[in-house]
C-alpha cells in the first residue's frame, strides 16, 4: 500500500496486484475457517478468533484500496475537468442571452391573484362558519322555547308515547292501503282490458 501512494502511472498495476492478492487471501482465509472448526473444542475458539482478526485485516485492506482507487478517480476527473477548462476558448456573449422578464412577470400576477382569491375563499368560509354557528343557536334557542311550550300546555310523556304509537300504526294503515288500493287498480286493469 505504501508503494501504491508513491507511484503515480504505475498505480493501477499495482492496484490489480494488490486486489488480486486480497483475493487469494480471502479464499485462504475461507479455507482456514473451515480447518478451525475441525481444531479439538479446547482451541476452537481461539483459532476461530485469529481468523476473524485476518478477516477484519484483510476487510481494512480491501477499504483502504476502495478509497485510494476513488481518490484517484476524483483526481484524475479534476485533472481532466481542469484541462478541459484550461483548453476552452471563450467568446463574448451571443444575443440569445436575455433574460425572459415577461413570463416571470406575468407569471408573479397571476400567482398573486391567485392568492388573492385564495384569501377570499377563505374569508367566504369564515363568514360562512359564523353565520351556521349563529343559526346553531337560534335552533338550540327555539328547540328549548318549543319543549317549555309543551310542558306549559301539560302534555306529559304517556300523551306522548300515545301519539308516537298512533303515528306508527297510521304509518301500517297507510302502507296496508297503498296495497289494497294497488291490487284493485290491477284486478281493475286486468279484468277490464
Amino acid at each position: 500500500m505504501g508503494r501504491l501512494e508513491t507511484a503515480d502511472k504505475q498505480s493501477l498495476h499495482l492496484e490489480n496486484e494488490i486486489q488480486a492478492s486480497i483475493d487469494q487471501v480471502f479464499s485462504h482465509l475461507e479455507r482456514l475457517e473451515i480447518l478451525s472448526s475441525k481444531e479439538p473444542p479446547n482451541k476452537r475458539q481461539n483459532a476461530k478468533l485469529r481468523v476473524d482478526q485476518l478477516k477484519y485485516d484483510v476487510q481494512h485492506l480491501q477499504t483502504a484500496l476502495r478509497n485510494f482507487q476513488h481518490q484517484r478517480y476524483a483526481k484524475e476527473q479534476q485533472e481532466r475537468q481542469r484541462e478541459e477548462l484550461l483548453s476552452r476558448t471563450f467568446t463574448t456573449n451571443d444575443s440569445d442571452t436575455t433574460i425572459p422578464m415577461d413570463e416571470s412577470l406575468q407569471f408573479n400576477s397571476s400567482l398573486q391573484k391567485i392568492h388573492h382569491g385564495m384569501d377570499d375563499l377563505i374569508g367566504g368560509g369564515h363568514s360562512i362558519l359564523e353565520g351556521l354557528r349563529a343559526q346553531r343557536l337560534t335552533m338550540k334557542g327555539t328547540q328549548k322555547k318549543i319543549l317549555d311550550i309543551a310542558n306549559m300546555l301539560g302534555l306529559s310523556n304517556t300523551v306522548m308515547r300515545l301519539i308516537e304509537k298512533r303515528a306508527f300504526q297510521d304509518k301500517y294503515f297507510m302502507i296496508g292501503g297503498m296495497l289494497v288500493t294497488c291490487v284493485v287498480m290491477f284486478l281493475v286493469v286486468q279484468y277490464l282490458t
